[in-house]
């Protein structure tokens, strides 16, 4: 039987655990000088003009040097990937790919804006914030030090962030990806009840990913 931190990661649900080793490994390869961050960053010029693709999917694995501002994004990032995909995505590891799979379209389409080369923590606070629009009555107790009800979650996250990172553009990632997890929470969760009625391809995965994922 599997011990220790194997026994850990078995229990990670598949989508997060694979976030989790890939955001862990790349900072490792950093922290080894295997790779630099200016390998890693995304710009529109570097990824297409000069051809380096790779750069759509390494902006969002990596969180920084290992430090306190990498430990606390990716343990809350996570914590409530981990909470969202084992309650609201249940079996459903297709939906909950594609989730993530759009957000990041959207993230690539807006970095440009906010001058953000690198987009893992604006992508971590997706999930956090679906998480707290779907439990709204749950009380989250922070560090110890006071409790708060779930859909103030992610403003208080990011203001810790702005606080031990001492600077306003890692609170500006997080706070966009806030906003691009209440296009996915509104997608979702208001507008097929209230609007439409129905699902669409924002909403539900394609058949061949859910074929992919053994969905069907």
């Amino acid at each position: 039987m599997p011990v220790g931190i194997e026994a850990w990661l078995t229990q990670i649900p598949p989508i997060t655990r694979a976030w989790l080793a890939l955001s862990v490994a790349t900072s490792l390869a950093v922290q080894c000088q295997l790779v630099t961050p200016l390998q890693l960053y995304f710009s529109f010029k570097s990824a297409f003009t000069n051809v380096q693709p790779w750069r759509m999917a390494t902006t969002f694995f990596y969180f920084g040097s290992i430090s306190l501002d990498f430990v606390f994004h990716l343990f809350f990032f996570m914590r409530y990937s981990r909470m969202l995909e084992e309650s609201s995505f249940a079996n459903r590891k297709a939906d909950y790919f594609w989730l993530l799979l759009l957000s990041s379209v959207m993230l690539l389409a807006m970095s440009p804006l906010f001058n953000l080369p690198f987009l893992s923590s604006s992508l971590a606070f997706v999930p956090i914030y679906m998480w707290s629009r779907r439990h709204p009555s749950t009380p989250i107790s922070l560090f110890g030090l006071f409790t708060i009800s779930a859909p103030y979650l992610p403003l208080a996250l990011v203001i810790f962030s702005w606080v031990i990172s001492g600077t306003w553009k890692a609170a500006a990632g997080d706070l966009i990806g806030c906003a691009v997890g209440h296009v996915g929470w509104f997608l979702r969760d208001v507008w097929p009840r209230e609007m439409v009625g129905g699902y669409s391809l924002l909403t539900e995965a394609p058949d061949g990913l859910r074929r992919l994922f053994g969905d069907l």
